[in-house]
């Protein structure tokens, strides 16, 4: 089994709902999110996937994340765009176009990050 990972990033605001504490204020991150993708099988060069191709999908996903209020966006309305929120969202996004998607993870800060992936 082979894995590869990129790393994109983007700037956004939000605020959390339904939670108590400073989180609840609108402040914004410059997010630093990883795409993952596993499979068995390299094509002829002996690649899983093109680096470039992941890079440019996920920078056209990210592109709808980037320098907005993420609560105002039409997916995130009326829900709070936590980190787990955004990973998933961004996970299905790319699984469109990525198949051999594995994981999405998304780091808040230097310290904090979540990942999503579906359960095999």
């Amino acid at each position: 089994m082979y894995e590869i990972r990129t790393q994109a990033f983007f700037s956004a605001a939000h605020h959390l709902l339904n939670y108590e504490g400073e989180c609840e204020n609108q402040h914004g991150h410059n997010w630093m999110v990883e795409a993952f993708v596993t499979g068995n099988v390299l094509n002829k060069s002996n690649i899983l996937i093109d680096y470039k191709v992941l890079k440019k999908e996920l920078n056209t996903v990210l592109e709808t994340l980037d320098h907005k209020d993420i609560n105002e966006l039409p997916e995130f309305r009326g829900e709070s765009p936590s980190s787990e929120m955004i990973a998933e969202y961004i996970y299905s996004k790319l699984k469109e176009k990525i198949v051999q998607l594995s994981k999405i993870t998304v780091w808040e800060t230097q310290t904090s990050c979540c990942s999503y992936f579906e359960e095999d």
